[in-house]
């Protein structure tokens, strides 16, 4: 892509009071837009036909209200900008010609209050969500530290809202899309929008934890929305259920995949890749692939490789609980290139939750008892997951930093090498 401008390089001044996010340009923007979101509160920029050089992760926030910056692709030749803020705040942006050997330069001025809109003279857009990029969680309340010599247990502030932890749940295909027909008219579509019903019904009796269905019923949804979807609901993390196919009858067992950003691990994975990244072509769709210039510039993503091992470890902790279930197809996660994975914040697995063009396996899938304990186990491994990867702000990176806070009272020689697992 031939951009009309770059961004060069990126700092955030503290001048007093007055916070400010410089980005230095190659040249003058085409357009450029900024404006607030709330829900978590965060500024958008976003720059028409332009790409970024410059690094955000090196840009210093400490003592700051940004505790995040990050960035994606937009429209196929936009760059999105994301500031994620602590509190509500206005906004001011103002482009500066050259002058005096400096370069073009966007100043974002960040400014109390105003409720979260754009300060006037701002330039602001509609309030969508970003495309390339998940409502990041607010952060955890802090907690203050005992006075010197008391022995007491340190008294903690009086946490904020709290949220709660959101899984997003793909019932894959739907509608005119049947997925795979097994034995005696057993439809994928219908069996996997069972078991994801009854995975959001397990994770909303679980305090702290909330479930929202990409799917709630028999229609179609092209493959590259459904993360989409996940993402404009605040989703922490995004399970895909299928229960797919194979050529040989004989194939069973339970799978969980993640992306592969370098081809798939086995032939079966291959094969199943291939078979679902299909299915926006019975849709009507258009069939999305890696030389798609938005998903490529998704999977370029600074963010991906994260991305990317927190999925892995998601996989493995699902893989392990549904061990407990039934046989296992596969024992460690396999990688492909699901189309419905290619996300660059969002962990996301999918659950081959078994081949239903295997006769007994399609017996079992199409049994609500067996149904149930499928998203028992998969709800195991996501609360396995979590436990170790609590996100910031949510009820349970709370109560993990409560608790790591009294251990450290009471023994503080043997704990004090522990890492804080509330930290991502």
């Amino acid at each position: 892509m031939h951009a009309a401008t770059t961004v060069e390089r990126a700092q955030l001044v503290k001048d007093g009071g007055n916070v400010r996010l410089e980005l230095d340009l190659s040249g003058a923007p085409t357009s450029y837009k900024v404006f607030t979101m709330r829900a978590p509160d965060r500024v958008v920029i976003d720059i028409d036909n332009a790409l970024l050089r410059a690094s955000l992760r090196g840009v210093d926030l400490a003592n700051s209200p940004v505790h995040n910056l990050r960035s994606g692709i937009r429209d196929g030749t936009g760059l999105r900008i994301v500031a994620d803020l602590t509190r509500s705040l206005s906004v001011r942006g103002a482009l500066s010609a050259p002058a005096a050997g400096k370069p073009h330069r966007l100043v974002v001025e960040l400014q109390s209050g105003g409720g979260g809109r754009a300060a006037p003279g701002a330039t602001t857009a509609q309030a969508k969500p970003a495309p390339a990029s998940t409502p990041a969680p607010r952060a955890a309340p802090s907690v203050q530290k005992s006075s010197p010599g008391t022995g007491k247990a340190p008294p903690t502030a009086t946490p904020g809202p709290l949220r709660n932890i959101v899984v997003a749940i793909d019932a894959g295909h739907g509608g005119q899309d049947p997925g795979a027909i097994g034995p005696g008219g057993a439809r994928e579509k219908q069996v996997v929008l069972a078991i994801s019903k009854a995975l959001a019904a397990q994770i909303n009796r679980e305090p702290g934890y909330r479930a929202v269905l990409v799917r709630t019923g028999d229609y179609f949804i092209p493959l590259a929305k459904r993360p989409v979807i996940a993402r404009r609901a605040g989703a922490d993390i995004m399970v895909s259920v299928h229960a797919d196919a194979f050529t040989k009858k004989t194939a069973n067992g339970a799978s969980v995949y993640a992306l592969s950003q370098r081809g798939a691990t086995s032939e079966t994975a291959k094969y199943l890749a291939d078979r679902e990244n299909r299915a926006d072509l019975i849709g009507g769709s258009v069939a999305l692939n890696d030389k798609d210039p938005v998903l490529a510039g998704v999977i370029l993503d600074l963010s991906m490789t994260a991305t990317l091992n927190h999925s892995l470890h998601l996989g493995d902790q699902v893989l392990k609980s549904m061990s407990g279930v039934g046989r296992l197809h596969n024992r460690h996660v396999e990688q492909a290139g699901f189309v419905v994975l290619k996300s660059p914040d969002m962990p996301s697995i999918l659950v081959e939750t078994g081949f239903i063009s295997n006769p007994d396996e399609a017996r079992k899938l199409r049994d609500p008892a067996y149904q149930n304990r499928l998203a028992r186990a998969i709800f195991a491994g996501v609360k396995h997951h979590f436990e170790r990867h609590p996100p910031d702000g949510t009820r349970l990176a709370w109560d993990q930093r409560q608790r790591n806070g009294r251990l450290a009272q009471a023994t503080p020689r043997q704990t004090s090498a522990l890492p804080d697992i509330a930290q991502r």
